[in-house]
């Protein structure tokens, strides 16, 4: 019998990051017979990390492999950014990478994600050939890849630009819709951002979470524009959708569904703000206000406020306990009995977004729940938050016509009850939400069939294999 080839994967903390590395990692080995090791940074996992990464139904050629714990409590504080910190997190975590990757037999592969490049200088002295598993939008990585070149040209702050920026052979995209990371050049996050995102040209092939037919544009300004040729960019192989197939299903998880099994088709809105996000003490009221207003079914997945700060429990997801009784409208769970139902802090969201009684999806954008509730058939009404997520929500909207996004208010970033009350009715019950739900079921055909045998993604991940396997002899 011939040896089996075996590959090492790695990615940094956070769901956003681990459940789409991780699904590639089940489909490499269900699907392509390949042996793999998944590298888990343990270093203030989450929960929710430890949970999905420890589960024993694992496949029998998937071993996780959990780094020694590393010590950054004098390398961060309480006031250190998400991106900062993670970035520490992972560089501090890597530094017995090159005695583990020897222990494995040397993979013939590692594939990371964007935020541990610090992997490819071990690798290149052990002679590993690394890939980047891009978690986020093919647009995205567009922008990625330019930001370099825009670094270089551009001396004031993006956001100051009197235009869109334009990326190469791509939609422009507006200064307002920029991550957040990259809208000050002078703080520790841009560097870090600028730093990984330079280096993305160093690996031999990157993968994409998405597919030929859904980002037909960016993909062929990446393959084609001369700016991405002179920067000698990778071959890129979309992969996706790789979402979540399953998870586990919690006393609350199956009261959820148990639930929306007792509702009509298409009547539900799921209101969920990702693994990290949480709203102000204003915004959630107005959020609980808005649902009420409408009249229309929901499943709310309550966090507590953070006011100030958006992604607050990127480090504590499934960990947080809490009372929305505590912070939601006073008389809002009595009053909204029956139609609503109140989750605290996590829900089973591939559950209820494949469940035929949800009509629509209230998310931030992240790229996992876009590709979740696109591959289900859901419309959404985009409330992005942070990272990448405003430049999703606007593309979701304008280009892609699966999405509402709702207008703010007179008050700073405050979207009033009425206007939610006015975008929620407009999804479930409206014309637009109709079209919105036929296109995002056109969208869910499309990805199915990427992923099937002789699709476009599952013959692109399958070329790449066969390169292993035949260096393997």
């Amino acid at each position: 019998m011939k040896p089996q080839s075996h590959v090492a994967v790695l990615a940094s903390p956070g769901m956003g990051h681990i459940i789409p590395l991780f699904e590639l990692a089940k489909r490499l080995v269900v699907h392509h017979g390949i042996h793999v090791s998944f590298l888990n940074i343990t270093t203030e996992a989450s929960a929710a990390q430890n949970q999905l990464l420890h589960s024993p139904t694992l496949p029998p050629n998937l071993k996780v492999i959990d780094l020694p714990l590393a010590d950054i409590s004098a390398l961060v504080t309480g006031d250190t950014l998400v991106v900062t910190r993670l970035c520490i997190n992972v560089q501090e975590s890597l530094k017995p990478l090159k005695s583990i990757l020897i222990d494995l037999g040397k993979p013939q592969a590692l594939i990371v994600d964007l935020f541990s490049t610090q992997a490819f200088d071990i690798c290149n002295e052990l002679s590993i050939p690394t890939y980047t598993f891009f978690t986020a939008s093919t647009a995205f990585l567009a922008f990625s890849l330019y930001l370099p070149t825009l670094d270089c040209e551009v001396e004031c702050e993006f956001v100051d630009l009197p235009e869109p920026v334009q990326v190469p052979g791509c939609t422009p995209i507006r200064t307002e819709d920029l991550l957040d990371q990259v809208r000050n050049r002078k703080i520790d996050e841009y560097n870090w951002v600028l730093y990984h995102f330079s280096r993305l040209t160093m690996v031999t092939g990157i993968f994409l979470n998405s597919w030929e037919d859904f980002e037909p544009a960016s993909l062929r300004a990446i393959r084609e524009h001369p700016l991405y040729k002179q920067i000698s960019t990778p071959p890129v192989h979309p992969v996706g959708p790789l979402i979540k197939e399953d998870e586990p299903l919690t006393e609350s998880g199956a009261e959820c569904v148990a639930w929306l099994d007792k509702q009509p088709m298409d009547s539900v809105l799921f209101v969920a703000l990702g693994s990290g996000g949480t709203l102000t003490t204003a915004q959630l009221t107005e959020l609980a206000w808005g649902l009420e207003l409408s009249q229309q079914r929901f499943i709310l997945v309550a966090r507590k406020p953070t006011d100030g700060n958006t992604s607050g429990t990127f480090f504590n997801v499934g960990g947080d306990v809490n009372d929305p009784k505590a912070y939601l409208p006073e008389g809002f769970l009595e009053r909204t009995k029956g139609v609503g139902r109140v989750v605290q802090s996590w829900a089973p969201q591939v559950a209820v977004l494949r469940h035929q009684s949800t009509g629509a999806f209230l998310s931030h954008c992240g790229w996992n729940s876009t590709l979740e509730s696109i591959t289900h058939g859901v419309p959404m009404i985009a409330w992005p938050l942070y990272a990448e997520q405003r430049m999703n929500a606007t593309m979701l909207m304008e280009e892609v016509g699966v999405a509402v996004k709702p207008m703010m208010g007179k008050v700073k970033d405050v979207v009033e009850r009425v206007e939610i009350e006015r975008v929620v009715r407009m999804i479930m019950e409206g014309e637009e939400g109709k079209a919105m739900r036929c296109k995002a079921r056109e969208l869910k055909h499309s990805a199915v069939k990427g992923l099937n045998f002789g699709g476009s993604s599952n013959e692109s991940l399958s070329r790449v294999v066969k390169e292993w396997k035949c260096d393997k002899i």
